[in-house]
Formats: C-alpha cells, sequence, structure tokens
C-alpha cells in the first residue's frame, strides 16, 4: 500500500500543489524498505560514485547545515531508530536500522569517510539535494546524492538554475515557471514545505537515470500483464531553507506499487483514468506513458466497474 493517493482533481493540471509541512517529518522512513533501499544506496556510490553524488567545494557549510538538521528531525520523529549525543563538537550518532555507529566531529571534513551530505544521505531513504539561495543567479543545484531519480541525472543538472533544471518538463515554465521560483524565493527557514508527484513506469527500478529509463521503458505491457507490470510511482518532496547558508534542501522519497496493489478502489481507478484521459500529449510522452496510454486506459476503465 502507497502512503499518498496524489490524484486530488478529475483531470490533469500543471500545479505545484505544495503545502505547509507543520508537524510532519523532513524525510519519511519506511520500515518494510530501509535497509533493501539503503543497500541499493551503498551499491550504487561504490560502482559509479560521480553519477551518484556531487557537490561543488564552496557547499560544504551547507552540507553540514543539512546533516545537524535531518539528524535532529530523524531523533524527533523516529527516536526507536535513531539516537543522537553531542558532547561539545564531538557528535555521537546511532542508527538502529543499520546497527551502525558513527562518531564525527561537527564541520570537520576529515572526521567523516565521506562528504557531510553522502553521509547523511546513507542514513535514509530520500535523494538530497541542495540548491543555492541565490535569486539573482537563478538558484542553481550546487550538490546532491542522487541515487534514485526518475529520468534525471546530476551529471546533466549539476550547475543549471532551478528553471534550468526543470527546460525539459512540458509546459512547465508556462504554467509554473514563474510561482515556482517564487516559491522558493520567499521560503522561510521556519516553514518548509511539501508535496507528491507521481509517474506511471514500466518497471520497478528505483534508479532510473536516463540511459537506464530508455532501456527499461521498452517493456511491452498489454491489457493482461499491465496491472501487475506497471507500477504506480510517488515522490514525496520536501522543500526548506537553511537559515545559516540560506541554501535550499529539497529531499525526494521515492515510492512505488504495482497498480493492482496500488489501486484499492473503484474511485482512485476512476481519478487516475480521468486524470491520464486529460494529459496533454506532450506530457504523456515526458512521462513515458504514451507507449503503454491504451492498455493503461482499458484497465482502469475495468477497474472502474
Amino acid at each position: 500500500m502507497l502512503p499518498y493517493f496524489p490524484f486530488v482533481d478529475d483531470t490533469f493540471k500543471m500545479v505545484m500543489g505544495v503545502t505547509a509541512l507543520h508537524d510532519r517529518g523532513l524525510i519519511d522512513v519506511d520500515d518494510e524498505q530501509y535497509r533493501a533501499e539503503l543497500t541499493l544506496k551503498q551499491r550504487l556510490l561504490a560502482e559509479a560514485y560521480d553519477q551518484y553524488f556531487q557537490a561543488l567545494p564552496e557547499t560544504e557549510p551547507a552540507q553540514w547545515e543539512v546533516v545537524a538538521l535531518l539528524l535532529y528531525d530523524m531523533v524527533a520523529h523516529y527516536p526507536h531508530h535513531f539516537e543522537l549525543v553531542i558532547e561539545g563538537k564531538q557528535w555521537t550518532w546511532r542508527n538502529r536500522l543499520l546497527n551502525e555507529e558513527t562518531y564525527f566531529i561537527m564541520g570537520e571534513q576529515a572526521s567523516l569517510p565521506v562528504p557531510p551530505l553522502d553521509w547523511v544521505g546513507r542514513q535514509m531513504q530520500e535523494d538530497l539535494l541542495i540548491l543555492s539561495g541565490n535569486a539573482a543567479a537563478g538558484m542553481p543545484l550546487v550538490a546532491g546524492q542522487l541515487c534514485f531519480p526518475n529520468g534525471w541525472c546530476l551529471d546533466d543538472k549539476m550547475g543549471k538554475s532551478f528553471l534550468g533544471i526543470h527546460d525539459e518538463v512540458p509546459l512547465f515554465e508556462k504554467h509554473l515557471g514563474r510561482s515556482s521560483s517564487l516559491l522558493l524565493e520567499r521560503l522561510k527557514p521556519e516553514r518548509p514545505v511539501w508535496r507528491v508527484n507521481w509517474s506511471l513506469k514500466a518497471t520497478s527500478r528505483l534508479n532510473l537515470m536516463p540511459r537506464i529509463l530508455a532501456e527499461e521503458q521498452r517493456a511491452h505491457l498489454t491489457l493482461e500483464n499491465v496491472g501487475a507490470c506497471c507500477l504506480l510511482r510517488l515522490e514525496r518532496q520536501m522543500l526548506a531553507r537553511l537559515p545559516q547558508t540560506d541554501c535550499i534542501l529539497f529531499t525526494i522519497h521515492t515510492y512505488q506499487a504495482p497498480l493492482d496493489a496500488a489501486i484499492e478502489s473503484a474511485e482512485a481507478a476512476q481519478r487516475i483514468a480521468s486524470v491520464v484521459r486529460t494529459m496533454p500529449e506532450e506530457m504523456l510522452v515526458y512521462k513515458g506513458i504514451a507507449p503503454f496510454v491504451d492498455p493503461l486506459l482499458a484497465y482502469l476503465e475495468a477497474k472502474e466497474r
């Protein structure tokens, strides 16, 4: 079962759909998938480190700020899984899910085996991205640990402005460009926001870098197999302003499930079908739905009854 259902309208709409985080955690911990997904992160980083982690040298202060922000938050919301002990600059982190204990000096790069953002990313299922808070420069992407991308990669996006990152998204600049830029510019440190994004994929792979996505989306889906082989993929996205460096932390927790498991009612099937039917053709192509849209709609229509 997926924890979120993002289809709130009966038609496709280009909206950010962000809401205040309030007392929710900055990240989610999915106990059932945690170990497997953290193991996959470790493997990807070991195999091709520079593909999955990149950071500009000047981002180290922001990386440490992210470490502090997320560790405090994880302990506050998941005290049964995590423990943090601080004695001066000496920090001790205990991750009971991984049976690991880490000692480090806050602010000292040499006290961790990898850069701070990379290390803290290995404690959670989320992908972690840092945007510069410099609005005049377009708030470019300056650091990231990205192991579970949905059709993009750090090599293509690092250093690009926020709007430049979204150049390939159909209708984004027209409908969301100004409003999303203003959202980031006006984001307050004490008021993080979140949203849920969705897609439909013909593969269960979490790591969908562009070259991998191109291969995986060739799978042939039919009315008979679309329920089992097509996955509803959700991204719980969170945005938080870092008060000391003024950078913006962007987190992405990916959830996915086959349609057979994700659709729990006729109403849910009807809502998804209505959204897909009203999507512009270019968006169907961008989201990778166009090759199997006919069997998908036939499947959803059968579920509606």
